[in-house]
């Protein structure tokens, strides 16, 4: 699946805005292999050490239709969707999110308050299933990322001034070293 693309899995790192990676949109995963397993090991240890809810494919540089969730922080709790699309999004809320790929920025989002989502676990074997709260939000979180779009796309105009210096750190840093390999 991934050998293509010929990843060092321990070199991956959380890419951070504005890295362009961040806003293309992700491909279909085909194959269900031990590369995708090690990659979902790597991303689950990155998500980890940023203390991070959820992770999406692209965050860490690879251009695939892949997330993780976890609500709970416990390691044995991740849900791993693979090729997920939400459908049936109900109901409104407003919360407050953060991004591992943008690191100081947390901004007020609404989404939807229950979705269904369809998906395939790590042997590609479809499911779906209802989600509600906190797990629906990730996931819709998560699911923007595959399609390139960040957090900063969705707040609303006193967001985008409070967030304006820490907004113009990042792009300063990235024009500084470049994007993470």
């Amino acid at each position: 699946m991934l050998s293509t693309m010929k990843l060092d899995l321990k070199k991956l790192r959380i890419v951070h805005y504005p890295d362009p990676r961040l806003r293309k949109a992700s491909e279909r995963i085909t194959e269900f292999d031990g590369e995708l397993r090690a990659l979902v090991a790597r991303m689950q240890e990155l998500m980890e050490s940023g203390k991070g809810v959820g992770l999406a494919a692209p965050q860490v540089g690879v251009n695939k239709r892949l997330i993780l969730m976890n609500v709970t922080g416990r390691p044995e709790d991740t849900r791993v969707l693979v090729n997920p699309a939400i459908h049936e999004p109900h109901g409104s809320a407003e919360a407050e999110e953060g991004c591992l790929s943008l690191p100081g920025v947390n901004v007020q989002v609404r989404r939807s308050q229950s979705c269904r989502v369809t998906a395939q676990d790590l042997d590609g074997r479809p499911f779906e299933e209802v989600l509600e709260d906190l797990p629906a939000r990730i996931c819709q979180h998560e699911t923007d990322h595959l399609n390139g779009v960040l957090i900063i796309d969705r707040m609303g105009p006193s967001d985008r001034v409070a967030t304006r210096r820490t907004l113009k750190a990042l792009e300063d840093s990235y024009k500084s070293r470049g994007p993470a390999r």
